[in-house]
């Protein structure tokens, strides 16, 4: 029997009709590339938990979890993507380890950046969110 995909939370942070993208430093595949910052849920853990802890230590701020966006990515063979609708609880996203630069992108500068595959499905429904007044 085949295990289950190893669950990865990405956060779709939205700030005054904005969302956050963050481009990787590592791995060398991803480096360069934008994507929605987060990172693996561990055992024990809620996916909501992760998402708030992945995004304190790669972003150094803290968010609130609006609500999951439907459906989930795969990554490879081993892991899927389900992403959030966030806001910033407290501080100011800053680069880290894992990403060198962040911007905030407005709904018609989306496709602006090289977004990694598994993030790009649900840029339609952040922008679909961005153009409406819960963003």
């Amino acid at each position: 029997m085949t295990p289950a995909p190893a669950l990865v939370v990405g956060a779709a942070i939205v700030r005054g009709g904005r969302l956050l993208a963050a481009r990787r430093t590592t791995p060398a595949a991803a480096a360069g590339r934008w994507e929605l910052p987060g990172g693996k849920v561990e055992a024990e853990e809620s996916p909501g938990a992760a998402l708030v802890r992945e995004i304190r230590e790669e972003l150094g701020c803290g968010v609130t979890l609006d609500r999951w966006l439907d459906g989930d990515q795969p990554i490879g063979t081993s892991h899927v993507l389900r992403v959030a609708v966030c806001h910033l609880a407290d501080g100011d996203p800053r680069p880290g380890d894992d990403h060198d630069e962040l911007r905030w992108l407005p709904p018609e500068r989306l496709e602006e950046v090289d977004w990694l595959e598994p993030d790009r499905p649900f840029l339609p429904a952040v922008r679909t969110l961005l153009l409406g007044s819960e963003a």
